[in-house]
């Protein structure tokens, strides 16, 4: 018997470490979702916020705040328990917890992108770890007194998400938002984030690590406990699920097309809301969670965003404040697996009454209070001491540079062009030899008359051609089929005199003053300007909006540096 007893608690404690890694691993998703949606200039800023809120927070919660939040049995607060060993449940309990202290403190980051002091970040981040955190989540995990009255957050929709999202609210409403970022009527500007490929990675990665954020926190396996990490991961997974679904339509229906950064915050909103009640609602209560989430997650960004104002670079206050507060409240809605002495479910859907409802309630509004107040006061203090934002010009250069001395994160990396899926050089070279022109209103041309060498006639010319980003392989397959191998790619923004079509970023237009182009160069001479003008204008040509501009420049001369030659001899190959 003992032998059993002893790998059952082997068993639990493995669990237990695997979910401690699992949601450890969810620093690299927040990390990821923050750099990609902001902007290229400040990628190394978040990176090393997302590096240091762990490195900091680690020890600050094993020195100060892991006792106050489970030291004792306090109502208000654990007790002290310096340098602590993690109490009664030993090892594995401190690093879960700790975990779960630095998953909070990192929301917070988001929220308060491209404009806060590295300093700053660094001091109200170890605060939270140190105090924010530990005290409200005692009051729920550690025997306080929510805990004593009934409150059921099984793995943190309040305890983790709700605190970050609140303290991401009052630090961005405090710090003001990104220059540019409104209009001086107060209209919201689109500020599109960088790279959605990194956004969707990092979304990717938290809903793999989610299963260790609910699943393991019911910290054993043993004694139908196996049963209810079962139920939650699957309870997880489909609430997640549905409320991107919803996301997808709520979009595809607002913005003319389904908006792929929202899409991905509706995972998380999911995500985020289902973990107070995991373990106690059915596959049913989970997946209507998982839309009301949806809801809750689009609309809660474009209200922050548009009608408080509040400058929210990746949505943290929609996903992990409002949607951790919706989940939350909704347990004691639908809490089936929950119930009283005798076997009563207690969610009211369930014919439950409304005590268990109104727990919640408190247990939302008092955390609320808590966070709020001290959040108030730490980024105050931290605003007429050492100041919480950079100056405007460090702001605009981007913070790489001028907080960490990172001329870029993505230094000898060229962005390339978007292709044209499915097109081919075949079928690029038939595109550039067919007989049927493109309208010529349709990819206009400029002639340019350079001034010339006296009695040196040019046979020579320069060919700029700017166009969709969308159009560029099929542009470069068209030069290759006429024998134009030599050119020259800029990576540009610009417009027209259309000024584009609208296109919408988490539901705000984007200012079509600067569209992404791309701008190719191309000095000719054996290869008939003509035939490059044409073949540029059938790759190109599609009769919408954009299709580009073609400029036609004659060149005086050309000197190949290496060998001397001049004219038409220096831009032939050897």
């Amino acid at each position: 018997m003992n032998d059993i007893t002893a790998l059952g608690n082997a068993l639990n404690v493995g669990w237990i470490l695997l979910g401690a890694a699992l949601v450890f691993f969810m620093q690299a998703g927040f990390a990821m979702v923050e750099t990609g949606f902001t902007r290229a200039k400040n990628a190394g800023n978040i990176i090393m916020k997302n590096l240091m809120d762990f490195s900091l927070g680690t020890p600050i919660f094993w020195i100060f705040g892991f006792g106050l939040m489970f030291g004792g049995t306090g109502a208000l607060i654990g007790g002290i328990d310096l340098f602590t060993t993690g109490g009664d449940g030993g090892w594995a309990t401190l690093i879960f917890q700790t975990v779960f202290c630095a998953t909070a403190a990192t929301i917070v980051s988001g929220s308060m992108a491209e404009r806060t002091k590295f300093s700053a970040y660094c001091i109200y981040s170890m605060l939270i770890s140190a105090i924010v955190y530990p005290v409200s989540g005692h009051w729920i995990w550690g025997g306080g007194w929510l805990a004593q009255l009934g409150f059921h957050d099984f793995a943190g929709s309040c305890a983790v998400h709700m605190v970050g999202g609140t303290a991401a609210f009052i630090g961005a409403k405090i710090l003001g938002p990104r220059i540019g970022k409104y209009t001086k009527d107060g209209k919201a500007r689109a500020i599109p984030g960088h790279s959605l490929t990194l956004g969707a990675l990092g979304v990717f990665i938290l809903w793999f690590c989610w299963f260790g954020f609910n699943g393991c926190s019911t910290v054993a396996l043993t004694d139908g406990a196996a049963d209810v990490a079962a139920r939650v991961f699957v309870t997880t997974n489909l609430a997640a699920a549905v409320a991107t679904v919803t996301v997808m339509c709520i979009t595809w229906v607002r913005y003319k097309k389904p908006d792929v950064s929202m899409t991905l915050n509706g995972s998380l909103a999911g995500l985020v809301a289902i973990t107070a009640g995991c373990d106690a609602v059915t596959p049913v209560g989970a997946a209507i969670i998982g839309i009301i989430a949806g809801f809750v997650v689009v609309f809660g960004i474009e209200f922050v965003d548009q009608k408080l104002r509040v400058d929210d670079p990746v949505g943290a206050v929609g996903v992990h404040g409002l949607c951790g507060l919706t989940g939350t409240l909704l347990t004691g809605v639908f809490a089936y697996y929950l119930t009283d002495d005798l076997g009563q479910p207690l969610g009211l859907l369930y014919g439950g009454g409304v005590h268990f409802l109104g727990v919640q309630v408190l247990g939302i509004v008092s955390v609320l209070a808590w966070v709020g107040v001290t959040m108030v006061i730490i980024f105050q203090a931290i605003k007429h001491t050492i100041g919480l934002r950079v100056t405007e010009a460090e702001e605009i250069s981007g913070l790489d540079l001028p907080e960490h001395g990172l001329t870029s994160a993505y230094a000898d990396f060229m962005p390339v062009p978007a292709t044209v899926l499915g097109t081919r050089a075949g079928e690029a070279a038939a595109l550039a030899n067919q007989t049927t022109a493109a309208p010529a209103a349709a990819v206009p041309v400029t002639r340019v008359q350079t001034e010339q060498t006296e009695g040196k006639p040019t046979a020579i010319h320069k060919v700029v051609i700017i166009t969709n980003q969308s159009r560029f392989e099929a542009l470069k397959n068209a030069m290759n089929a006429i024998g134009v191998t030599g050119m020259t790619v800029i990576q540009a923004a610009g417009c027209g005199m259309q000024k584009g079509a609208p296109e919408y970023y988490r539901g705000v237009p984007v200012e079509a003053t600067l569209l992404p182009k791309v701008k190719l160069e191309l000095v000719v001479s054996a290869v008939p300007v003509e035939t490059v003008v044409e073949a540029a204008r059938r790759a190109l040509y599609t009769g919408h909006i954009g299709d580009g501009k073609i400029f036609v420049y004659d060149v005086a001369d050309v000197i190949k540096i290496r060998t001397g030659e001049t004219g038409y001899d220096a831009l032939q190959d050897d």
